[in-house]
């Protein structure tokens, strides 16, 4: 089952395609943007502000962010503590978590 990953301003990102999640300071990442601009495998997700990560999926789709890859991250990493054993995900009631 595909979760989605908040990237910011209300855009979200498939949890299951994700491979990486980088800084854009890096020459070959801004080697990678720049390859990539000006075709559809480069979605921009920034709404107009700095780019602080860039996301890499299994469909060599590349995701400007405005979030820190910190930020990313750990959504990603709380999204994954929610599997159980058989692959699926388990309810925040079931683990006891409680919500206001």
């Amino acid at each position: 089952m595909a979760r989605l990953i908040n990237i910011g301003f209300g855009n979200v990102v498939n949890s299951d395609k994700i491979v990486a999640v980088v800084s854009p300071d890096a020459a070959p990442v801004k080697r990678m943007v720049q390859n990539v601009k000006g075709t559809n495998s480069l979605v921009d997700a920034t709404q107009g502000r700095k780019t602080k990560a860039v996301i890499v999926t299994s469909d060599d789709y590349l995701v400007l962010s405005a979030l820190q890859p910190e930020t990313i991250a750990r959504r990603f990493a709380a999204h994954s503590d929610l599997k159980t054993a058989d692959g699926g995900f388990e309810e925040y009631e079931d683990r006891g978590d409680t919500h206001e």
